[in-house]
C-alpha cells in the first residue's frame, strides 16, 4: 500500500499567499510534481527502513510535503542573486539559494518519526585478558 497526501498545488497556493494556479499551466503541473516527489522520497525512507506505513501520522505527512514544496517554490534552484525590475529602475536581491531539487530538513523526519538513527553507544575493554580479575564491573590488578 502506498502513501497518499491531501497537498494540492491549491493548498501549496494558500501556503504562499498567491492565488491557485489553474489547473492546466506549467505551476500547477510543476507544484503536483514536487508534491509526488516529495510523497516519493517519504516512501523510500519507509521502505529502506522497514517501517510500517501505520506509524505516519496523516496530518503530518501532510504537513511534511506541504513545507517541502512551498520550501522548492520559494527556492527552487541553487541562484544566490537576482535582479528584480520595477517600474523604472532594478535592483539586486539576494536569495537563499535551494537544493534544485525537493528536500526534506532533518526536523520534519523526525516528526514523521523516519529520523535517521544515531550509532549506539558501546565500551571498549582495553585491559588485556588475564591482566586483573573482575569483581562487579571493577578491575583489580593482580600481579603474579
Amino acid at each position: 500500500m502506498a502513501l497518499t497526501t491531501t497537498v494540492t498545488p491549491a493548498a501549496i497556493a494558500v501556503a504562499l499567499g498567491r492565488p491557485a494556479p489553474s489547473e492546466d499551466s506549467v505551476t500547477d503541473a510543476q507544484w503536483s510534481m514536487w508534491i509526488a516527489d516529495a510523497l516519493r522520497l517519504v516512501q523510500h525512507r519507509l521502505t529502506e527502513a522497514a517501517v510500517d506505513e501505520d506509524v505516519v501520522v496523516q496530518t503530518d505527512l501532510d504537513y511534511v510535503i506541504r513545507e517541502a514544496v512551498v520550501s522548492q517554490v520559494k527556492a527552487p534552484d541553487d541562484a544566490t542573486l537576482s535582479l528584480v525590475s520595477g517600474d523604472d529602475r532594478s535592483q539586486p536581491r539576494a536569495f537563499r539559494p535551494g537544493s534544485g531539487r525537493v528536500f526534506i530538513l532533518s526536523e520534519w523526519w523526525a516528526l514523521l518519526g523516519l529520523a535517521p538513527t544515531k550509532g549506539k553507544a558501546f565500551m571498549v575493554d582495553l585491559m588485556p585478558p588475564g591482566a586483573g580479575e573482575v569483581d562487579q564491573e571493577t578491575y583489580w590488578w593482580t600481579r603474579a
